[in-house]
């Protein structure tokens, strides 16, 4: 993977597809390559910048804790090297934020944003369940961790699905023999920005166009956080998933990625 210095770290990201620029950010633990069901459908019309953040992937990760505004910059210096002006920005859970920042800490390079699973604040169950997450990275086997994320961010229909259903114990078992896992210290760094995150005052700052998008069964970051942000920001656009969790942009894939792609094309 090409890798540019910005923000005093080594960053690493995959560029695919051609035309104007997306600016993918993804959420916690996850490297860009997770994008790879929803970049096959934007590289169609866009050059997809596909980064890996601050603290996992081929990214440096350095020791914490670490900020959404820091993030934020990461990826302005990132748009920097590569020559990008300006960008739609697409952003998802802790990359919905990151995202929300660069859109208030650098106006001039947002064209537009979309928000995944986003939240302008976290209450005392939000930052229970992090909590809980950095606890269990920091216990569990690599596997036992994932089969705990797919709980948290999978809903029922999923589950039934036989596909489905194969695919999650094809990835636990690839966890379980894989490359080494994220460093528990990234990952709490990590947390640490998505804990502390509040734009809750700021978000009315945000003029950029915004679609805000979730599920209405995420338990992870519950629909009032994006139902709050789209409240939030001048004209945003909200959409939420019946039957849906946090992981909404799989479970309902059919539709996300062309909806998601016409919303970019005109914004």
């Amino acid at each position: 993977m090409p890798i540019v210095q910005t923000n005093g770290i080594n960053m690493a990201y995959e560029e695919r597809g051609s035309g104007d620029p997306v600016i993918c950010i993804m959420g916690v633990t996850a490297p860009g390559a997770v994008w790879e069901a929803h970049a096959q459908a934007w590289e169609k019309h866009f050059r997809c910048i596909l980064g890996d953040n601050r603290g996992v992937g081929s990214t440096d990760k350095p020791e914490g804790p670490y900020t959404t505004a820091m993030m934020a910059d990461d990826y302005a210096g990132l748009m920097d090297k590569l020559g990008i002006k300006k960008a739609r920005v697409v952003g998802c859970s802790l990359g919905s934020v990151v995202a929300q920042q660069l859109a208030l800490r650098h106006p001039d390079k947002v064209q537009s944003a979309i928000l995944m699973c986003t939240w302008a604040r976290q209450d005392r169950f939000g930052l229970y369940t992090w909590q809980h997450l950095m606890n269990c990275k920091a216990t569990m086997r690599p596997e036992v961790f994932m089969q705990y994320v797919q709980m948290l961010i999978f809903t029922k229909p999923w589950f039934d699905n036989d596909d489905c259903w194969n695919n999650m114990q094809n990835d636990l078992k690839s966890t379980a023999i894989g490359a080494a896992p994220q460093p528990v210290h990234a990952m709490e760094a990590q947390a640490a920005a998505a804990m502390n995150h509040n734009t809750l005052n700021e978000l009315k700052n945000i003029k950029c166009p915004v679609l805000v998008i979730g599920g209405k069964n995420d338990a992870f970051t519950p629909r009032w956080m994006s139902e709050e942000v789209a409240a939030g920001i001048p004209g945003a656009d909200l959409h939420l998933y019946d039957n849906a969790g946090h992981a909404f942009h799989w479970e309902c894939l059919s539709d996300f990625n062309p909806r998601t792609t016409e919303w970019l094309l005109k914004h």
